[in-house]
């Protein structure tokens, strides 16, 4: 089932759609797998909290949010996502490194043949022992589909085996990502990572009772639109939200950006681990010898639990070809494959400068791993994200910068 609006879907078509997908069902145990706060912006709070309503007066509901390798939501998050209809007490935690059982694994004749030979090993796949609880009747995966520097368009299957999934399906599809080249991956279907999740569904999900909820949104402000809601489990369906995704989430510029400007709202970037969408969702903008300047007064951190932020602030940012050598010389990066990813994915490669401006990190922790330093309060009053714009300004002293208020929302491109 699909429901698509330009100006956006309203609640009562949410509940409506919800009700549909659940009909014929006879339901008394369903798990359901929303994205967590850091996809405040995916439209999904509000849908989980749609389903809760409609299905706890007759049934057990459990939720689970598809963290990956993220914290814990907070009260305060859950509050700000779900509402006040779905108790903190209801949200169970994913633990990516205790919590999984292996179900199967794609074999490495497969992964060679997707990756053209880049990578040739077995990639085993985990994920939460709830998923595979066969005492759920219905398991609602719910997420937005939206450009992704690992899977090319992030949500469908990856809910499952990335964001509720294990160390290493997490590390092997990152790596995997890496490898191949964001530039390849970034927006497009059928990645060589897309296609391991196609292998892993097909093979090892079939008998789940499993219905995914796609959304594709945009954002004004801090007003969040739903654009298209894609109910079933057919891949027919996925691939149409591709489609609505690309025509609304990417952003091409007809010149190379000299100088990009990135907002990181503190209350959703604690970590350069997630901040760092404002690098790779803008790299393929900026030209050669530009500056991307990250305004970032939430991050206080580089990972997002303590071995993988351990890592980051050991290795740095220190460009591809560099982070593949420290990976065949090092067992804690090999232990964990997709800290290298993401240490890939965080640098610019040296084409282009990227200056964070944080808060809550010092001049000495941020130049460790490789990134120049401007504290926020200076950097704010250059770049006041209060008064910039979306898109092209041009500033007092004559310069101009292109502004991004959110770099979750899209991907940015010269055409």
């Amino acid at each position: 089932m699909t429901v698509k609006s330009e100006t956006g879907i309203s609640l009562e078509q949410i509940r409506a759609a919800c009700l549909k997908s659940l009909e014929g069902k006879k339901l008394s145990k369903v798990l359901i797998l929303p994205p967590d706060y850091t996809r405040m912006h995916s439209g999904a709070g509000i849908i989980t909290a749609t389903y809760y309503n409609i299905l706890k007066e007759h049934c057990k509901v459990d939720i689970m949010p598809a963290l990956g390798t993220h914290e814990p939501m907070t009260k305060e998050e859950s509050l700000a996502f779900f509402g006040e209809s779905v108790p903190f007490e209801k949200l169970k935690v994913h633990n990516w490194r205790k919590d999984v059982i292996k179900i199967g694994e794609v074999p490495s004749d497969f992964v060679g043949r997707v990756s053209e030979g880049l990578v040739n090993t077995k990639i085993e796949v985990e994920v939460n022992k709830l998923v595979m609880d066969k005492s759920y009747d219905l398991i609602i995966s719910i997420g937005q589909v939206v450009p992704h520097e690992v899977v090319g368009m992030a949500n469908y299957s990856k809910n499952i085996f990335v964001g509720c999934g294990g160390a290493s399906m997490i590390n092997s599809s990152h790596m995997l990502g890496a490898f191949y080249g964001m530039e390849r991956i970034m927006g497009k279907d059928f990645s060589p990572v897309r296609k391991v999740f196609d292998y892993a569904q097909e093979h090892f999900l079939n008998d789940l009772p499993l219905l995914y909820v796609l959304t594709v949104t945009t954002n004004k402000e801090d007003e969040t639109f739903i654009h298209g809601m894609f109910l079933g489990n057919k891949r027919e369906l996925f691939e149409e939200a591709v489609k609505l995704s690309r025509e609304l989430n990417l952003i091409f510029v007809e010149k190379p950006l000299k100088k990009a400007v990135v907002y990181l709202d503190e209350k959703e970037f604690k970590s350069t681990w997630l901040g760092n969408k404002a690098i790779y969702r803008t790299r393929m903008a900026i030209e050669d010898g530009g500056e991307l300047v990250i305004l970032a007064p939430g991050v206080r951190r580089f990972g997002e639990d303590d071995e993988n932020d351990r890592l980051i602030r050991k290795y740095g940012y220190v460009g591809r070809e560099k982070v593949l050598e420290l990976i065949k010389e090092n067992t804690d990066l090999q232990n964990n494959l997709s800290v290298g990813a993401h240490l890939i994915h965080g640098s610019s490669d040296g084409r282009f400068s990227v200056t964070y401006c944080p808060e809550k990190l010092s001049r000495q922790e941020v130049e460790n791993v490789n990134f120049k330093y401007l504290p926020y309060s200076e950097a704010e009053k250059l770049y006041n994200p209060h008064v910039l714009k979306d898109g092209f300004n041009t500033l007092s002293n004559g310069e101009e910068v292109f502004y991004i208020s959110n770099p979750a929302l899209g991907l940015w491109a010269l055409r």
